[in-house]
Protein backbone atom coordinates (compact mmCIF):
# COMPACT_ATOMS: atom_id res chain seq x y z
CA UNK A 1 0.00 0.00 0.00
CA UNK A 2 1.34 3.38 -0.97
CA UNK A 3 0.33 6.61 0.66
CA UNK A 4 0.56 10.21 -0.52
CA UNK A 5 -0.55 13.45 1.10
CA UNK A 6 -1.95 16.28 -1.03
CA UNK A 7 -3.07 19.80 -0.19
CA UNK A 8 -5.87 20.56 -2.62
CA UNK A 9 -6.73 24.23 -3.26
CA UNK A 10 -10.45 24.88 -3.56
CA UNK A 11 -10.16 28.30 -5.22
CA UNK A 12 -11.43 26.97 -8.56
CA UNK A 13 -14.71 25.95 -6.94
CA UNK A 14 -15.41 29.48 -5.67
CA UNK A 15 -16.50 30.46 -9.20
CA UNK A 16 -19.66 28.33 -9.18
CA UNK A 17 -22.95 29.52 -7.62
CA UNK A 18 -22.93 29.49 -3.82
CA UNK A 19 -25.66 26.89 -3.53
CA UNK A 20 -23.68 24.35 -5.57
CA UNK A 21 -20.15 24.82 -4.17
CA UNK A 22 -19.70 21.81 -1.93
CA UNK A 23 -21.37 19.50 -4.43
CA UNK A 24 -18.97 20.78 -7.12
CA UNK A 25 -16.05 20.48 -4.69
CA UNK A 26 -16.59 16.72 -4.44
CA UNK A 27 -16.35 16.28 -8.21
CA UNK A 28 -13.36 18.67 -8.32
CA UNK A 29 -11.65 16.64 -5.59
CA UNK A 30 -12.12 13.39 -7.53
CA UNK A 31 -10.94 15.00 -10.78
CA UNK A 32 -7.84 16.43 -9.07
CA UNK A 33 -6.91 13.08 -7.56
CA UNK A 34 -7.58 11.08 -10.72
CA UNK A 35 -5.36 13.51 -12.64
CA UNK A 36 -2.51 13.20 -10.12
CA UNK A 37 -2.82 9.51 -9.25
CA UNK A 38 -3.71 8.23 -12.74
CA UNK A 39 -6.68 6.22 -11.50
CA UNK A 40 -10.43 6.45 -11.96
CA UNK A 41 -11.28 4.19 -8.99
CA UNK A 42 -11.32 6.77 -6.17
CA UNK A 43 -13.34 6.33 -2.97
CA UNK A 44 -14.02 9.25 -0.64
CA UNK A 45 -14.09 8.55 3.10
CA UNK A 46 -17.21 9.80 4.94
CA UNK A 47 -14.96 11.80 7.29
CA UNK A 48 -13.62 13.76 4.31
CA UNK A 49 -17.17 14.36 3.13
CA UNK A 50 -18.04 15.74 6.58
CA UNK A 51 -14.93 17.95 6.55
CA UNK A 52 -16.02 19.51 3.25
CA UNK A 53 -19.62 19.99 4.44
CA UNK A 54 -18.57 21.21 7.93
CA UNK A 55 -19.10 24.88 7.07
CA UNK A 56 -22.21 24.31 5.01
CA UNK A 57 -23.01 24.33 1.33
CA UNK A 58 -21.85 27.87 0.56
CA UNK A 59 -18.65 28.26 2.60
CA UNK A 60 -15.93 25.84 1.57
CA UNK A 61 -12.55 25.58 3.24
CA UNK A 62 -9.91 27.41 1.16
CA UNK A 63 -7.81 24.24 0.90
CA UNK A 64 -8.04 20.74 2.25
CA UNK A 65 -5.28 18.29 3.12
CA UNK A 66 -5.99 14.68 2.16
CA UNK A 67 -4.23 11.34 2.43
CA UNK A 68 -4.57 9.06 -0.60
CA UNK A 69 -3.90 5.39 0.11
CA UNK A 70 -3.79 2.69 -2.56
CA UNK A 71 -5.67 -0.43 -1.44
CA UNK A 72 -4.92 -4.06 -2.36
CA UNK A 73 -7.75 -4.17 -4.90
CA UNK A 74 -6.33 -1.19 -6.81
CA UNK A 75 -8.79 1.40 -5.52
CA UNK A 76 -7.66 4.61 -3.86
CA UNK A 77 -9.12 5.56 -0.48
CA UNK A 78 -9.04 9.29 0.26
CA UNK A 79 -9.22 10.38 3.91
CA UNK A 80 -8.60 13.72 5.62
CA UNK A 81 -4.97 14.12 6.67
CA UNK A 82 -4.62 14.86 10.38
CA UNK A 83 -2.38 17.67 11.44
Amino acid sequence: MTEKIYTIPMQAVKGVPRTKRTKKAMSYLKAFLSRHLKSENIRIDPLLNEALWSRGMEHLPARIKVRATTQEDGSILVTPAGE
